[in-house]
């Protein structure tokens, strides 16, 4: 058996008859919440190893989030995602969302994205309740979706090989990608946010480098699950087979590590524990985790993310996490545009009626110009009468041009003979020239 080193204790296998399992992590590794497929729910403390609540819901659980932190978590389950509290508690039913198949929460945006059995993509903003946006992706029925940590956009992969990424505030991807000959099984994205793994039924593990959208390493191999850890190891799940596989240099993914499971167990999902060098396995009857030497961030900053974080603090880092929300527009393929002095446009065209209110101010101000008194017979009435026209005329000249321009008066008529001035249903009727 496997022990732990920092407890001094075995590593949990826990066993069921409700399974398939899924689970998922806080953000600081320090609860888990697994969701069996015929109705069981339980959370635990992993620093203590205590249970902390399990309840039946009595119904199909196809998948199960954290939300902000531990005190509230989503559940995926026969006709709707329910929000319940640590204590099992239902808080909402969220009918909005449909018959959900997966879930995200973006932790900086406070909101939860959900994929239904009809291929619509939500987003409900969990601080207001508002539901931000709802895409039809065009693609079919999915369960394969992942949030990227690094820009918060969505990767669906879709039954057609396709890869397409999402942001709230568009209705149409930001990128599609053809990743696979058959349908992707399964997608997950570096925490740097460069590198995404994919796997498809062609018997493929592709890892991707998202600057240039090219395949940097394919790798023989068939996955239903797929999860990168803090330091850059690959955990790829495959029937009761857990590979692990790890960067040799230049993007070179080789096998690292292998664990199989006892014969019969099919392994739904695998997720590395933060700041821990765990791997965590949900299989048909229940769950297990094994250790990885290297998986894991040894050094954890405290204003970041805190595994071992008080009642205080966990209610002082949500108040500033509700402080530091980011907007749903936030949301981008390169979030280093934030903050950037956006480029001088082009000087744009006035539209005719802008140049012809400027052509009348400048001939009002050239008409309300005072003309000094001349000696010698200069002064006369026609003679400053002349003086005021030629100053009009001098500040009209630069804005007629304009106004040419856009077609308010043209310099000539149009000749018949002029084919490509010519609209393309009268070109017929223009003139030869003669040789």
């Amino acid at each position: 058996s496997s022990y732990c080193l920092r407890e001094r204790r075995p590593i949990v296998s826990f066993f069921n008859v409700f399974g398939p399992y899924t689970l998922e992590y806080t953000s600081n590794g320090r609860y888990m919440i697994v969701g069996g497929r015929k109705g069981h729910i339980g959370m635990m403390d992993m620093l203590s190893m205590d249970l902390i609540k399990e309840f039946q819901v009595r119904e199909t659980v196809r998948d199960v989030a954290f939300l902000h932190n531990e005190q509230l978590f989503a559940v995926a389950q026969k006709k709707y995602p329910y929000i319940y509290n640590r204590h099992g508690t239902e808080i909402h039913c969220l009918k909005e969302h449909g018959k959900a198949l997966k879930l995200q929460f973006l932790d900086k945006h406070f909101l939860l994205a959900s994929i239904n059995s009809f291929g619509q993509l939500h987003y409900q903003d969990m601080s207001t309740g508002e539901m931000i946006a709802n895409h039809r992706t065009g693609l079919g029925r999915t369960d394969v979706m992942r949030v990227n940590p690094y820009n918060a956009v969505i990767g669906l992969g879709h039954a057609g090989g396709k890869v397409t990424m999402w942001k709230p505030t568009s209705v149409k991807p930001l990128v599609t990608m053809l990743c696979h000959n058959g349908p992707v099984t399964a997608v997950a994205f570096e925490r740097g946010g460069h590198l995404m793994a994919t796997a498809g039924v062609d018997k493929k593990i592709k890892i991707w480098d998202l600057r240039k959208y090219e395949v940097v390493h394919t790798h023989a191999a068939r996955a239903e699950s797929l999860d990168f850890s803090q330091k850059g190891l690959l955990a790829a799940s495959n029937g009761s087979l857990v590979e692990i596989y790890r960067d040799a240099g230049g993007h070179d993914y080789k096998v690292y590590m292998k664990h199989r499971m006892v014969k019969g167990y099919q392994v739904g999902k695998v997720l590395f524990r933060p700041y821990e060098d765990i791997c965590s396995i949900g299989h048909s009857t229940g769950f297990s985790s094994i250790l990885v030497p290297g998986s894991g961030e040894a050094n954890f900053d405290t204003f970041v993310e805190n595994p071992v974080e008080t009642a205080k603090q966990r209610r002082e880092r949500e108040v500033h996490a509700l402080l530091n929300k980011l907007q749903p527009e936030t949301v981008m393929l390169n979030p280093n545009m934030i903050g950037n002095v956006r480029q001088p446009k082009k000087k744009e065209k006035k539209t005719k009626k802008e140049v012809e209110e400027e052509i009348e101010d400048a001939v009002e101000a050239a008409k309300s110009t005072k003309v000094k008194n001349k000696t010698k017979g200069r002064s006369k009435p026609s003679k400053r009468a002349k003086k005021k026209e030629e100053e009009v005329l001098r500040a009209k000249r630069p804005l007629l041009d304009q106004y040419k321009e856009i077609g308010g008066h043209p310099d000539k008529k149009q000749r018949v003979g002029d084919k490509a001035e010519l609209p393309k249903a009268l070109q017929r009727f223009a003139k030869n020239k003669q040789s």
